[in-house]
Order: structure tokens, then C-alpha cells, then sequence
């Protein structure tokens, strides 16, 4: 981490609502991104589009594909940090759904993106997050094998932000995104998973809410990471920074986090009386009391847990969790934050819960809630279930041989 003298706007869209935190001053989590394959790029993408909106330069990160215009498509990605591989098998075009490809290729040109890695810099970085969805062909086969070698190289942590297909999409993306997940979790020192089919609403097809989607993943993401010790508005009572959060997914296995956001609500001053001014003074009642606080803050942590998290899960299955809650400093309070990782801490199956505030300028409270190494989400086994099932399926259409010409007439050779 890298004490920097700053002052910037951070812009979050929650719904409809948009947040202003201004800060200056601060550590930040300094995280390399790798957006491998098309949705990994765009991801990717977008979060350097928020640092660049923020005068920023805590998240760097490079785009890997086999497909030239995936890449060209990219808008906050420098050319030079764009990276084609795979052009003498598949000429740009990229792998299409096949995985097995996506990895043969990764790993044939492994020297050239960790090359691509080094040029921009990793010596002040805290992790590496290689970000992919898990459907398709070159990020779902490539992103295991670059976890693999990140890990070997580098004395970082190495995670992976995995977007897995919804049903819908198709069994074949349901199928390599099995297999992708079933290697990942075993490569990357942590797998934050989000559920594409949790969170596209009711008759909106996959891909006309790609965009939605991933700005509720850059949303959620970007708290997390931009929870720093020294602002404008003063130190948190209980600060969390880059150690805590790597602290928490030291365990592996997979990840999910929950996010809840509510307005700040102050007491009504009652209206002056004729008398008002005299005899004894009248208390302000414009601000929250202690006890107010402590429950509102209780309040929204229990939301952003029970409520929708990235990947649906069993939170009482979690090993550890971290509480973050981040909002004007006169609306923090530190009991209640205490009560609220004592209240998770009684929900999770592990006892390592860690959180703390973050005082930032802003007309919104939000909560953050990251459960690590979850041992049971349904959407998984069913993932898994639906694999095993086309893996049959796969091998009797390979087995079947057209019987059409069969015995009909002697070819012209053998």
C-alpha cells in the first residue's frame, strides 16, 4: 500500500441513486486486473473507467483475448495493453466456445502475457484479480492456467472474479463453465463467483442486461477495494485495508458478498415554540442517537447478508466473513458495527469475522458483506449437476455415426 495525497470524486450507482464520496489522503487496495476473454475485458474495462472518472490509479490492468474485435471493442484499456494471443491457430477470430482450445493456447503463450504483466508494473501491487466469464472459450480455459502461473511467479495473492451463465444461455456454456470452475478453485488463491442467472430480472434476457450485470459487479467491488485508512472526514474507529480483506480469502474455496445501501435519515428539529429559547435549553434531536445508529447500521449489515449476494449461497456455511460499512462520519458508529460482526459472526459456520468503517462525504450509508470459502450455494451443485449430465450427452453424440451412405454403395477408396 502507497500513501498518496489525493482529492477525488468516487461516483457509485446504486439503482437509481448516486452516491458522492470525496477523499484525500488515503490507502488504497492496489489491485491488477487481467480481463481475459470478451466479458472479462469489458469488466475490466469498466473499473478503469471508474479510476480514470476519479483521477485515480489504485487499479491497473491489462485485456487478453483471442478475438481481435473483442479487443478493439475496449475503451479504457490502452492499445499497448491490449493483448492478442492464439493468431497462428485461430487468425483472431477467436476460440468460440471451445475451452480446452482456450487453454492450449494460454498456456502456449504464457511467457507473453506475463511479459505484457511486468511492462506495467507489478512491485506496489497488493493482488492480482484475473477476471473472465466462465462460458465461453478463451477466459474460461485461460484464466485457470494464468492463476497457475501468476502463483508460481509472483509473492501476491492471485484471485479470480468469475461470472458464471445463466440456464438460459445454453447446456454447452453451463458445461465449460463447469469444468472452468472445477479447475479455477484449485489454481486462484480465492474465486469470487457471480451469478449471471441471480440477478437478470423477470423476462430480461442474458444479454440485454450484460451491461446492468456488470455494473452491479463493479459496483460492490469497487466498496470493497476502496476502503482506505486516512480520509478527509478522519480515520475509521475500526480501519480495514488491503491486510484484512487478503486476511479473509486466505482460506480459498469460493466467495460471495452482498452489498445493501440506504439513505441518511436524520430525526425532524420539532418546530420552535412560542416559548422556545427560554427556561431550560431544548436538546437537538436533528441527529441519529448512538442507539439509532448501532441499529440502522445492524439493520443494513443484516440486509446486505441475507439479501441478494453475488453468488446465492448458504452464508451459514462461510468460514470467514468481513463487515465494511462506509458513510458520513456522524452516522458511523462503532457498536454498531461491533454488534453487526458479532451478529455475523453467530450466522457463519467459522469465527473469523472482520470489519470496520469507513468515513467517507456522502448522503448514503452502504454495508458490504464478503463470505468467504462458502461450502454450499445451490447454484453450483446445480452447475455441476447440469455438466455431468452433457458430458453423457457429448460422449453418445460422438459415439454416433451417420448410417445414412452405410452399406449403400462401395466408396471410391479406403
Amino acid at each position: 500500500m502507497i500513501f498518496r495525497t489525493i482529492f477525488e470524486n468516487l461516483l457509485y450507482i446504486a439503482d437509481t441513486t448516486i452516491i458522492f464520496i470525496y477523499v484525500t489522503g488515503v490507502y488504497l487496495m492496489r489491485v491488477f486486473f487481467i480481463g481475459f476473454g470478451q466479458a472479462g475485458g469489458k469488466i475490466v474495462d469498466m473499473f478503469l473507467a471508474h479510476d480514470k472518472k476519479l483521477q485515480n490509479s489504485s487499479f491497473r490492468g491489462i485485456a487478453v483475448n483471442s478475438a481481435r474485435t473483442d479487443l478493439l471493442g475496449l475503451q479504457n484499456i490502452d492499445m499497448k495493453d491490449r493483448l492478442l494471443i492464439g493468431q497462428t491457430v485461430v487468425k483472431g477470430h477467436g476460440v468460440g466456445t471451445d475451452n480446452v482450445t482456450g487453454a492450449k493456447i494460454t498456456a502456449d503463450e504464457i511467457d507473453t502475457i506475463i511479459n505484457a504483466i511486468d511492462t506495467r508494473g507489478t512491485h506496489d501491487i497488493d493482488a492480482f484479480i484475473v477476471v473472465a466469464g466462465l462460458g465461453g472459450g478463451t477466459g474460461s480455459g485461460g484464466t485457470p492456467v494464468l492463476c497457475r502461473h501468476l502463483k508460481r511467479i509472483y509473492r501476491e495473492p492471485v484471485y479470480a472474479l468469475a461470472m458464471i451463465p445463466a440456464p438460459e444461455e445454453g447446456r454447452l456454456y453451463s458445461y465449460n463453465a463447469a469444468r472452468s470452475l472445477a479447475t479455477l478453485v484449485n489454481e486462484a488463491d480465492n474465486t469470487f463467483v457471480f451469478d449471471n442467472s441471480a440477478w437478470k430480472e423477470e423476462g430480461e434476457s442474458v444479454k440485454s442486461a450484460y451491461d446492468r450485470l456488470n455494473e452491479e459487479l463493479v459496483r460492490r467491488f469497487g466498496v470493497l477495494f476502496r476502503a482506505g485508512e486516512v480520509g478527509q472526514f478522519g480515520v475509521g474507529e475500526m480501519v480495514v485495508d488491503s491486510s484484512e480483506i487478503i486476511n479473509t480469502l486466505r482460506g480459498g474455496g469460493i466467495s460471495t458478498i452482498g452489498y445493501a445501501i440506504s439513505d441518511v435519515i436524520t430525526k425532524t428539529k420539532p418546530k420552535k415554540s412560542l416559548f422556545s429559547g427560554f427556561g431550560k435549553k431544548e436538546k437537538d434531536d436533528g441527529a441519529l442517537t448512538g442507539e439509532d445508529k448501532s441499529a440502522k447500521i445492524i439493520g443494513l449489515v443484516r440486509r446486505a447478508m441475507l439479501g441478494r449476494l453475488t453468488l446465492p449461497c448458504d452464508y451459514t456455511t462461510a468460514e470467514r466473513a468481513l463487515v465494511l460499512v462506509a458513510g458520513p462520519p456522524n452516522e458511523l458508529d462503532r457498536k454498531g458495527v461491533e454488534k453487526s460482526k458479532s451478529w455475523v459472526e453467530e450466522n457463519i459456520a467459522g469465527i473469523e469475522v472482520r470489519g470496520g468503517d469507513y468515513p467517507v462525504g456522502s448522503n448514503y450509508i452502504a454495508a458490504v458483506v464478503l463470505l468467504s470459502t462458502i461450502g454450499k450455494a445451490p447454484r453450483i451443485s446445480e452447475l455441476l449437476e447440469e455438466a455431468k449430465d452433457t458430458k453423457q450427452d457429448v460422449i453418445r453424440s460422438a459415439d454416433r455415426k451417420s448410417n445414412l451412405f452405410e452399406d449403400s454403395i462401395d466408396p471410391l477408396f479406403e
